[in-house]
């Protein structure tokens, strides 16, 4: 399983230089667990710099992964990875899922940077 956090995403999306990185976890739908934090983060900047229809689109393209809810367990898990490795919370919540469920975290974000389970690629 694979998780993609929220600059992965922005950055498929956009086809930006990092884009190839991602694209083949993230066209494995099957394999494609979505932090539903991640569809807030994505839908929110994609709003901010491009229009509500976009967006959509974004957020829709997002959800043939599987979705994953925040839920108590998971805000736990969260709060405490957030504290090991001073992580924001957003980002505790993306790590926590992809433990929780022992899938592969793919980023580009440096406070990823040299965790378990991480692919990282550094941004261009």
């Amino acid at each position: 399983m694979n998780v993609v956090d929220s600059s992965g995403w922005l950055e498929y999306l956009a086809d930006a230089d990092n884009a190839d990185f991602f694209a083949p976890v993230i066209e494995d739908a099957s394999e494609l667990l979505v932090p539903a934090i991640s569809i807030y983060e994505v839908f929110k900047r994609t709003l901010q710099q491009c229009d509500e229809t976009r967006a959509l689109q974004a957020a829709a393209f997002m959800r043939r992964g599987k979705v994953i809810d925040l839920d108590t367990q998971l805000s736990l898990t969260a709060a405490k990875l957030s504290l090991q490795h001073q992580l924001p919370m957003a980002d505790a919540m993306i790590l926590a899922t992809a433990r929780q469920y022992d899938a592969i975290l793919w980023s580009q974000d440096s406070d990823f940077s040299g965790l378990e389970q991480v692919r990282y690629i550094e941004k261009t």
